[in-house]
């Protein structure tokens, strides 16, 4: 009887805890946002910044704004420490997401010459030639539970490539594998 209890109160656990933290989430940046505009209205700061961030998107892809948003790109990129800091965090979220993802070609590595143990990643680079690595190329292995990864240089003849998409092999990587 109490093993069964004990189970059940588990599987509650399981069910409200992601949807739980995720209202959490939701409710702090809608506290933060609402404190910093100094709204009284409880989530209109929120609203006012996605509209905001879109409307932002939708400038720098209309031909006319376009070129304001490169001129303050350039402006950045000539800042030293700004500029270290802001293409690394540039990089790594259009490498995410937008029409220029990174992630699209999925891989599958053999780790070892002979060996039947493989790693899931994803290639990042075909050509290493810069390096005078002529038969390599680049691949990108995310970590489990983590927002983190490793990226190693491999042969490509132990590089098989996958017909997978790349968004549920990265949901499968970075989930442990649990993802369904």
């Amino acid at each position: 009887m109490f093993k069964k209890l004990t189970n059940y109160f588990f599987r509650g656990l399981i069910f409200l805890a992601p949807i739980a933290l995720t209202l959490y989430v939701f409710y702090i940046a809608f506290i933060k946002i609402d404190r910093w505009i100094h709204l009284p209205i409880p989530g209109a700061g929120f609203i006012i910044a996605i509209v905001g961030v879109t409307f932002l998107g939708f400038l720098t892809s209309n031909f006319l704004t376009r070129s304001i948003f490169h001129l303050l790109e350039n402006l950045l990129a000539r800042l030293p420490f700004v500029k270290l800091l802001h293409s690394s965090i540039k990089d790594v979220l259009t490498a995410f997401v937008g029409e220029k993802s990174k992630f699209d070609k999925p891989v599958v590595v053999e780790l070892f010459p002979g060996s039947s143990i493989r790693a899931l990643g994803f290639i990042t680079r075909e050509s290493m030639e810069e390096f005078d690595l002529l038969d390599s190329a680049a691949v990108y292995f995310p970590q489990s539970f983590n927002f983190a990864g490793n990226l190693l240089i491999y042969p490509r003849e132990r590089i098989t490539l996958l017909r997978a998409e790349s968004s549920r092999l990265m949901a499968f990587i970075v989930s442990g594998g649990i993802t369904t």
